[in-house]
């Protein structure tokens, strides 16, 4: 299995930090470098902004305009999906489960 390409950079740390990240590398059986790595990996940003920002999100049934298949979040227009076969209901809360382009799948809650 090919290994990805990697960088280099320097970092410096205080060694009161550099100590903390070395018992806790150790308590989690990863070298120093493995384990800031993997925090780096956890804190930095993965997928699109939509899929950040909007997946989980809960709307109002009544937010779903039937007649033009669009709905406003965040400031933007999205078409819709449902994920069961219903007519939108005013009354039900659905959340988004997937973003894909500007096409949002949401479920009824």
């Amino acid at each position: 299995m090919a290994k990805d390409k990697q960088k280099r950079f320097l970092l410096r740390m205080d060694d009161s930090l550099f100590e903390r990240l070395s018992n806790a590398a150790d308590a989690d059986g990863r070298s120093i470098n493995a384990y800031i790595v993997k925090l780096l990996s956890q804190a930095a940003p993965h997928g699109t902004w939509e899929q950040r920002q909007l997946i989980g999100r809960s709307l109002s049934g009544k937010e779903l305009d039937t007649k033009s298949g669009l709905v406003l979040v965040a400031g933007i227009y999205y078409r819709y999906l449902l994920e069961s076969p219903e007519k939108p209901d005013p009354t039900a809360s659905y959340t988004i489960t997937e973003s894909n382009g500007n096409i949002l799948t949401l479920k009824k809650i």
